[in-house]
């Protein structure tokens, strides 16, 4: 259980990283066809793409997860053992990038799916849009993602929850955004500042985890939970 609330967690870092987090809220009013400074008469607008665009991601997220638990499961133990190791290793890189400590070129560039087809509806358009946010591969999700992703690796019977749980932890903020826009605006920008030492901190948990994961001592997280409830009894 834990691992899930780790995925949900960080679906939230993907969201607040620092070269995403300020351009959200003009974002998503942008796809409503409106912008901030008319946010009021366009709320309702901006909060259903916002839900679109959601859904969108939460689509692509959900068929990654289905993939990854059928083709993974089926795998003989000795290669679940080594798919636990090469996820941990993937778990600790990872890691490491999201502290600083390490800055490979490929990770430094954005690598995207573009949307360059607009349709007649504003929200089939925001589907699509979410549907290439999923898809993309940008230095600010990237990350996070691959954490999650080496997490599914290691675990492949939970993938498709794993990936459920990040869409809900990143889906939820956008939510929020689009029915406050122009409120969280001003919010996102005065803790945009901040939000680096998330990255930091989300960075020495994935580190934990990945070793975890690589020697696969995963079960001590649960086990800890377990005798956490007993004492609290």
């Amino acid at each position: 259980m834990i691992s899930f609330y780790f995925a949900f967690v960080g679906g939230l870092i993907s969201f607040l990283s620092p070269c995403v987090l300020p351009i959200i809220p003009g974002f998503l009013a942008y796809l409503a066809g409106s912008s901030l400074q008319n946010y009021a008469e366009n709320r309702k607008a901006i909060f259903l793409n916002s839900a679109f665009f959601v859904l969108g991601f939460s689509v692509v997220f959900a068929l990654l997860g289905v993939l990854l638990n059928t083709v993974l499961i089926a795998a003989a133990y000795s290669v679940q053992l080594w798919l636990s190791r090469i996820g941990g290793a993937i778990i600790i890189f990872f890691g490491l990038f999201l502290m600083g400590l390490i800055k490979p070129q490929f990770l430094q560039q954005e690598h995207a799916f573009r949307v360059t087809h607009t349709f007649h509806s504003k929200y089939l358009t925001s589907f699509a849009f979410g549907a290439a946010f999923a898809a993309g591969w940008t230095p600010c999700v990237g990350a996070v993602l691959g954490g999650i992703l080496g997490l599914a690796a290691a675990h492949p019977g939970s993938a498709f929850a794993l990936l459920f749980a990040y869409s809900v932890g990143l889906g939820v903020p956008f939510l929020v955004v689009g029915a406050f826009a122009a409120p969280a605006a001003a919010l996102l920008n005065r803790i945009a500042a901040y939000v680096v030492y998330l990255d930091i901190l989300f960075g020495i948990f994935l580190v934990i985890l990945g070793i975890l994961a690589f020697t696969q001592n995963l079960s001590l997280i649960a086990n800890f939970q377990v005798l956490n409830s007993f004492f609290l009894r």
